[in-house]
């Protein structure tokens, strides 16, 4: 009787291992199924609908907030997603790894007609031959002000060293991007890896640190909306939110230079459901689905035909929204410097937080 019971308690145990991690037995091996891993709030809701109501595949999404936290969890291959949206050196580092499959754009007829040969070209420096990544979103990365509290035009990163403006900077809490800053005024790369330039970049954060009002991440939305600070280090799709929501605002690229990043989709090496993963990324590539994400994200798309399908005259005539290629023409990407580097960067932005 005891047998009996500890056979049926380990059945249990053994259903429950299927069932209660979140992706059921029945589940992985459907073939109407595809699952995506991507940053959160990164796909409206009804981009979804519409793919599952299409295709019949079910979409299955989990988020994440950082290629930091989404990394570890690919490589370990604890569940096996189908597509991913890196970010630019995450790719490269993914496919350093062995962690991505090759595209075939012969299932891709709407990235190859739709997705900008500037944003293809500009992919080169993660994905040199352009075989594992269909750009999705891009932006850059300047300086949110406020024109009628901020007496000269920011065109400098060197303003945000300014003492006059003592508790009314925001800073971005993130490693690269913070030292990006004062690489680009000392006239460096934002892929440095000389280890004495970095220092002095490190050094010029923490002689900045007594002004910075915060670092920040999502925050510095609200913070500049409700008029919080003068200025802040922001990227491109947070900068047309933040004018649209409070026009007393405006966004720069500062003349040194700055990031031009892009996050793309991508299918991993163990994907189980790779034609319904091909089928998800040319589907976001549609002109008419690219333009519903572009108005629930705010992100500049690399989508050519989304500028004439918006509706809103504001929107398609913002030079935020849809820039001067001249804005992104020769500004850098991050790229992937190896474990060591990504450490020592780290490193240094912790040294500055707690000076």
């Amino acid at each position: 009787m005891e047998s009996k019971k500890f056979f049926a308690l380990c059945i249990l145990i053994f259903t429950l291992a299927l069932t209660g991690c979140g992706l059921s037995a029945e589940e992985e091996k459907s073939d109407n199924v595809v699952y995506v891993y991507s940053w959160g709030d990164y796909l409206d809701p009804e981009v979804l609908e519409k793919f599952e109501e299409e295709t019949g595949i079910r979409v299955i999404l989990d988020e994440y907030d950082t290629n930091e936290t989404m990394y570890p969890r690919v490589a370990e291959g604890a569940v096996h997603y189908d597509v991913i949206c890196p970010s630019d050196y995450m790719v490269q580092k993914m496919i350093a790894n062995n962690l991505l499959q090759p595209l075939n754009f012969d299932f891709l007829p709407n990235a190859k007609e739709y997705i900008g040969e500037d944003f293809f070209r500009q992919s080169q420096s993660f994905d040199s031959e352009n075989e594992y990544s269909v750009p999705y979103c891009w932006g850059t990365v300047g300086i949110m002000y406020d024109k009628t509290r901020v007496e000269e035009f920011p065109n400098s990163w060197t303003i945000l060293w300014e003492e006059k403006y003592k508790d009314e900077i925001l800073m971005q809490d993130s490693a690269r991007d913070a030292l990006m800053i004062p690489l680009k005024i000392m006239g460096k790369s934002m892929n440095e890896t000389d280890k004495t330039a970095l220092k002095l970049a490190r050094d010029m954060l923490i002689k900045q640190k007594p002004i910075v009002q915060a670092y920040v991440v999502d925050e510095v939305k609200d913070k500049l909306i409700s008029g919080e600070a003068k200025m802040g280090v922001v990227f491109s799709g947070e900068a047309l939110m933040i004018m649209l929501e409070n026009p007393n605002y405006d966004f720069v690229v500062p003349r040194e230079g700055t990031n031009f990043w892009i996050d793309s989709w991508v299918i991993t090496r163990d994907a189980e459901n790779v034609e319904n993963a091909h089928k998800f990324i040319d589907f976001m590539c549609r002109p008419d689905i690219a333009v519903i994400n572009f108005d629930y994200l705010g992100y500049s798309t690399p989508n050519i035909a989304v500028q004439d399908l918006e509706e809103d005259e504001e929107i398609r005539e913002s030079p935020v929204a849809f820039p001067n290629p001249e804005v992104y023409s020769g500004q850098e990407t991050y790229k992937y410097l190896g474990n060591d580097m990504d450490r020592y960067y780290n490193n240094l932005w912790l040294q500055v937080k707690v000076e």
